[in-house]
This record gives C-alpha cells, structure tokens and sequence, in this order.
C-alpha cells in the first residue's frame, strides 16, 4: 500500500486551489509526499496522545508559565486569549523507545496531509480499514475552519470572522507557499476572505489592521520571526499587542511551548516537582521526554565528553536549522554552541521504515508529528528521510501516512503474526 499518483492528481484537482497548482507543487515540493506508510501500534498512539495531555497540563499551571515567561521577551507576557493553532509534537519511535524531541508552534504541513490521505491506495482487503475515509479528512478539513474561528470567539470577538491573513516573509519563495494556496482555498470554500501575503505588506490604521485595502481579522501567522522582532513585523507587533486582529499562533504561544530551554524544565524530575506537577505526570512525562540541558560554561567540558550521546538545538530553533548530532560536531560549531544559546538533548534514535527491495534505500529514517489544538489530537504524520534530521530532500521521503494497528504486522495474505515488528514498521515488502 502506498502513495497512488492517480489519486493524488485526482485529490488536487477536486481541492482546485489555483491554475498550474500541480505543476508549482511537483517543483517547489518534489519530495513532499512520501511512497510509503508508517505504522505505530495503537498502544503507541496512546502513549503518545496522554503525554501530550500531560505536557499541556504543565503548561497550563501558574508556576511554570511565571517562570518560563519571566525569561522570554517582554512581548510573550501580552496574553491575547487565543491559544495558538497547529502545536507540532514531534516524537522519535524506534527500537529503544518513544521520545518527545521537540514541540513547535507554526507547524506546518496539515492540508498537504490532508491531500495525502485522499491519495492512499491498499495492496490487499487486510489493511484496507487501515486507511482514513473521505469523511474522516472532510472532518479533520472542518475542524481546521472550526478551530480558526474558535480562535477568534478566544480572542473576544462576537461578530462571525470574516477575514484571514495567511502571513509569512516573503510567502511566494517559501517551500510550503504550495500549502498556503490550499488554506487560501480552504477558507475562501468556508466563506472567509482569504489572502496570503508578507507582514511589511499589513498597515494598521484606526485601529483595524489592513492589506491593501482589505481590513484583517484573523492572522494565520506563519512566520519564524516568533516574538515580532524584525521591522517588517513592526505592524503586526502593534496590531497584536493591542488587540487590533487575532493574531494565531503568537510570541506567548511560542515562549509557553516553543522554546527549547523549556524541555530542560519538562525533564527534570526536581523542577517538575517544584513546579507542583502531580507524582503521576511526572513520570509520564520523565518516561518520555529526553533529559535536556541548557548548555552553560559549567556544563560545557562535560557535555562535550558526552556529546556522542547529545542532539544540540538552538533555543528558538526551527527546522532543523542549526541543530547538531553531538558526534558530528567540529570544534568550530561547538565554539559556537557554548557561546550561549543552545540545549543539549538525550539522543533518541529515530525509526526506520523498512523498504523492499524494489527501492532505492533499504531504510529510510521517520519521526511522527501531531497537530495538536486546545491540548487534542486533530491528525497524526509521518516524516521519512535520509541524513541528519528531516529535510524534504529525499527521493521516497517526505510526509507519510500513519496507520494504527495492534501491536502486530501482516503477511500477505493478511495472516497476523504477533509482534513480528513491535508495532513501529514492518518489513513486508509486499505490505510495507
């Protein structure tokens, strides 16, 4: 079972976003969409949904925002009522283990999965209930607009949104401007006007934000400049800290989730303690967190002996950019890790998706992703690679389908064979 092209012409063309969308899909996103599936056990979907609960749960308590706020800009204290949209939880699952390695907040990549689940096909009758139906994406698609306009009702507006701004630097260059026509679609099939455009682009006049001659309600921010900082921000800032539009997800979002440091607080069992999180979540979260430091010079020669054991991440980092597995650091780049700035992270294998021999690798690397709002579950994702971290780059790599089942694979014929593959991938060709 796998990706069927067909389908996938076929799901875009019914989705219509734009004239030539196809063709700016396959050349700005060739490796966008993965050939196979990933399969996690069901215990394993479990295990990582109540971890998920568990972390909002710390997030939530008084005592850990007064502290995690006290050291983030001043413009993360602004609290906006919205929540934020699409939280990314990203998990390494493997051999070894289940690991959270890092939780962001503009996550992208729903509506191309979205397009995805419409584009699977089953080799056999014993994985065809694997895959989603038409009515469970139609529903995720709804809870998408749902959740928009959930955070406009957050942020104290009682008249219908009527207006999104999809907002990112310089939108038509990005990789995923592909996935910003699709919310543009979206929206628009929704009854909300929608454009996409860079924040220079908005002017706040009389209090109502613009583009053009278009007054903003909602900003859909997609921006990595997370706390607003850069000139081109400086309406957006000033809408957002006074209340001109909701503005989703926002800096105190990302200082409450986001920031890096914040997993050091997540797993150290005195700080959680201190913290006042319960005996029960704690060792959820000590179970499934990966220890993490802040790199400081007191740490920095015992880190560096360590570091075949260490992911290194910058505080605010995103994409994998600047991130570094600790047994391929130089001592150029380590100079500039204990220069300030960064964490050091238990290494957590990723999984492995085993291909058959039809492919061109016989693995490919994958990390799970789940779009998260108001502390739910709305889809989970797969992400397969090659290298380092993830990178869209891989012929046969990109997003992936994930499908539960129990803690048990199939043979071709759809015999079960108890946990021939734990649950995490099986290396059936004939079924993947």
């Amino acid at each position: 079972m796998g990706l069927d092209d067909d389908a996938l012409r076929e799901a875009i063309e019914a989705a219509n976003p734009q004239p030539g969308f196809l063709a700016l899909l396959q050349e700005r996103c060739p490796y966008a969409f993965a050939a196979h599936p990933v399969f996690i056990s069901t215990q394993q979907a479990a295990r990582m949904s109540a971890l998920v609960g568990a972390i909002e749960s710390v997030l939530a308590l008084p005592a850990y925002q007064e502290e995690v706020l006290a050291r983030a800009p001043v413009i993360a204290r602004h609290q906006p009522g919205a929540g934020g949209v699409f939280f990314g939880y990203d998990f390494h699952v493997g051999d070894t283990g289940m690991g959270l390695i890092e939780i962001n907040t503009n996550a992208g990549g729903a509506m191309l999965n979205a397009l995805l689940a419409r584009a699977q096909r089953a080799c056999c009758t014993a994985v065809q209930d694997l895959l989603p139906t038409v009515a469970t994406v139609e529903a995720f698609e709804a809870g998408i607009v749902a959740m928009f306009r959930s955070e406009w009702a957050l942020g104290g507006r009682t008249r219908p949104l009527r207006s999104v701004a999809i907002v990112d630097e310089n939108p038509e260059a990005q990789y995923l401007y592909p996935e910003f026509l699709l919310f543009k679609q979206l929206f628009e099939a929704n009854g909300l006007r929608a454009i996409i455009a860079a924040p220079e682009a908005l002017q706040l006049r009389d209090g109502v934000l613009y583009c053009g001659t278009e007054a903003i309600d909602l900003v859909y921010n997609r921006l990595t400049d997370f706390y607003f900082e850069a000139d081109a921000s400086a309406a957006l800032r000033e809408a957002y800290l006074s209340d001109a539009a909701v503005v989703t997800p926002h800096p105190r979002a990302h200082a409450l989730h986001a920031d890096k440091r914040n997993l050091a607080l997540l797993s150290d069992p005195d700080q959680l303690r201190r913290l006042g999180v319960p005996e029960a979540t704690r060792a959820l979260l000590l179970e499934h967190i990966p220890r993490t430091e802040i790199v400081t010079a007191a740490n920095a020669e015992r880190l560096w002996g360590e570091r075949k054991r260490l992911f290194f991440k910058p505080f605010a980092g995103f994409g994998s950019r600047a991130a570094y597995r600790g047994d391929k650091l130089t001592q150029r780049v380590w100079q500039e890790i204990i220069a300030g700035g960064y964490i050091a992270q238990a290494l957590v294998a990723p999984g492995e998706r085993m291909l058959s021999e039809r492919d061109a690798a016989p693995a490919l690397k994958f990390d799970l992703r789940e779009y998260v709002y108001q502390g739910r579950v709305q889809w989970t994702s797969a992400r397969l690679y090659q290298g380092q971290t993830t990178n869209f780059r891989t012929p046969g790599g990109g997003f992936a389908p994930v499908y539960e089942t129990p803690d048990a694979c199939l043979d071709a014929l759809g015999t079960v064979m108890p946990g021939a593959c734990n649950g995490i991938g099986c290396t059936l060709p004939d079924v993947g």
